[in-house]
């Protein structure tokens, strides 16, 4: 007998081939919102920078609560998912997007910019979360390779279309900008970044009006006791054959665990065993060197980076453009080869290629960075009296303080350059935003108490554990460096642009298909959902702290230093994945860990 809620679904959406095609396209666009949760930062960046007068620290948490917000809700998504049901956590998920949108783009403030940007984290951890288990547990076993698919091909579709709306506003941006009416420009580039969050709004509202058509899950309905709505959502997608063979399945399944429990034959094991210690520690620093590998903070900062490399406004957002389709791309190619190939080839292919791209991206950069030429003293000279430093970076300042800087300075004098700074208040250290010589429209740089000491001991301690936030308040300001580095050539950008194509073409590949898939099978079943919160919570604990530190770090050692930094983390990556991890293609769970249970009985063997 089929539920109320049901009948009225049934005859929206029609028979079961239309109800099957819906449910994947609610899917479908949860990983769009996915997608576009993580790319639309991107295009907004360049005119959010250079209007809102947020220093680099601050823009670093800008970008990085999306992803602090993720790890927050990670946390609780299956909590959440048991008790509400998935299809009222996916609708949630969607809602919070949606509120999310008109917090940010009505914002004046830097509070209400991290609040906005938490809640489109919160939203992404759960749809990471719950649209997967969803499909794996609505979806027949020949459709659930399709759906879960689906989702990851729409992910990196948001990211292209988030790319798209930024390439669009770049265009406006460049046509205002030949107006020459600097005024015009930065009132643009303000609503600008504005309106790039206002066009991500129809897929939320799609995809928690989607929700709410759907059926819920009919296995989270049978484990709550609803054995008919069970049955009455598994018509929704099956023939009545096979829905009443599933249904025995799950009862005879719930019977099996009962009698276990009865009889006490469960067995308990040490979870110190190696068969589970050694999956686990795979799973965590997989899940660990993914992140490592910089890809969440090159898709973040992709048109900054690009910038900074020698490209102009439209340039940089056209070579965004163009590293999210290879990205759409190359990740329907990894789908199609990951059961052909195996999982660990294509990690090892996958992070090899990294290695190698983010090597060429480091030497580009490196090429000018080493000419480098600190001014940290010609600029204190400018200090106010109450600490605070405040000038307008273009050619003409630039040619002062490289003439000031020396014979060193001369060396890229007459060039457009780049500017930023690193400075402390006591214990308390941030970074000015990059700012570019032959940029018309640059704001004045300002450096203010404000822009680095914390508000509070909560912030202050997340800033710097040991500082003393008492003595920051009255500490002199410091200039720890003024570092001036010459613009590189167009064509030096572009090649820095193509080391990127080749490092997300091998990303997608390699670990973009494979890193879940991998890990999903690696755990056991006893740990298998325990075990994947905590590497999850440390993956996104990696990708964090990588954003928050991204900036600061570029302004005081160069886009170089972090990149090698990300190769680096790669080669550890590397070796995971070609010497230790298992291939686990067209193995069943149960071989995969038969496979652990027999590396440990020869480990007891040679100790024997």
């Amino acid at each position: 007998m089929h539920s109320a809620s049901g009948e009225r679904s049934l005859s929206i959406l029609g028979d079961r081939t239309t109800y099957n095609r819906f449910l994947l396209l609610v899917a479908g666009l949860g990983g769009l919102l996915y997608g576009v949760d993580v790319g639309i930062v991107a295009g907004a960046l360049p005119y959010l920078e250079a209007t809102s007068g947020l220093n680099a620290g601050q823009l670093s948490i800008v970008v990085a609560s999306v992803l602090l917000g993720s790890v927050i809700s990670t946390l609780f998504a299956g909590l959440l998912a048991d008790w509400m049901g998935r299809k009222w956590l996916m609708f949630v998920s969607g809602l919070v997007f949606v509120i999310s949108i008109p917090t940010i783009a009505l914002s004046h403030g830097y509070g209400p910019l991290v609040l906005g940007r938490l809640l489109q984290g919160v939203s992404a951890g759960l749809i990471g979360v719950v649209v997967p288990l969803y499909l794996a547990e609505c979806l027949s076993a020949s459709s659930r390779g399709k759906g879960t698919g689906i989702f990851q091909w729409l992910l990196t579709l948001g990211i292209v279309a988030a790319a798209l709306i930024g390439m669009y506003f770049s265009i406006r941006v460049e046509q205002v900008a030949k107006l020459g009416d600097a005024g015009k420009l930065f009132a643009f580039k303000e609503s600008a970044w504005r309106r790039i969050f206002w066009v991500s709004l129809p897929p939320g509202l799609l995809f928690a009006i989607g929700s709410v058509l759907v059926a819920e899950s009919p296995r989270w309905l049978f484990r709550r006791g609803r054995r008919v709505d069970a049955h009455a959502a598994l018509l929704r997608s099956r023939t009545t054959e096979q829905a009443e063979c599933e249904l025995r399945e799950m009862e005879e399944t719930a019977a099996a665990e009962k009698a276990k429990t009865l009889t006490g034959a469960q067995v308990k094991e040490s979870l110190l065993r190696r068969k589970y210690v050694i999956p686990f520690i795979l799973a965590c620093l997989i899940l660990a060197a993914n992140q490592a590998t910089g890809i969440n903070s090159i898709i973040a900062y992709n048109t900054n980076i690009l910038l900074q490399s020698g490209l102009s406004d439209v340039q940089a957002h056209w070579g965004y453009v163009i590293f999210t389709i290879v990205n759409f791309l190359m990740t329907i190619g990894g789908v199609v080869l990951v059961d052909r190939k195996g999982r660990k080839f294509l990690l090892s292919l996958g992070t090899a290629g990294i290695i190698l791209s983010l090597i060429g991206t480091g030497v580009f950069f490196r090429g000018t960075e080493r000419l480098r030429v600190d001014a940290r003293v010609p600029l204190e000279r400018l200090l106010t009296p109450d600490q605070k430093l405040s000038f307008v970076y273009d050619n003409r300042t630039a040619e002062s303080l490289l003439r000031s800087s020396g014979e060193v300075g001369q060396v890229i004098d007459n060039r457009a350059t780049s500017l930023s700074i690193i400075y402390s208040y006591g214990d308390f250290r941030a970074a000015t935003r990059v700012a570019r010589s032959d940029d018309a429209a640059a704001k004045p740089i300002e450096i203010t108490r404000d822009s680095c000491v914390p508000g509070n001991k909560v912030i202050a301690f997340f800033s710097n554990p040991f500082g003393d936030l008492q003595k920051a308040r009255s500490a002199p300001l410091k200039i720890e460096n003024a570092l001036i580095t010459p613009v590189p050539s167009a064509r030096i950008g572009w090649l820095v642009a193509v080391t990127l194509f080749i490092f997300v073409a091998f990303y997608a590949i390699g670990p973009g298909v494979c890193v879940w898939l991998a890990l999903s099978e690696l755990m056991p079943t006893r740990i298998r959902s325990n075990g994947m919160s905590i590497a999850l919570l440390l993956n996104q604990a990696v990708s964090t702290t990588i954003a928050a530190i991204f900036l600061p770090t570029v302004g005081r050692l160069g886009y170089a230093a972090m990149f090698f930094g990300f190769a680096s983390c790669t080669v550890i990556y590397f070796i995971t994945a070609a010497v230790f991890l298992p291939e686990t293609k067209g193995k069943t769970l149960e071989e995969i860990e038969e496979h652990f249970e027999g590396m440990s009985k020869k480990s007891n063997l040679a100790t024997a």
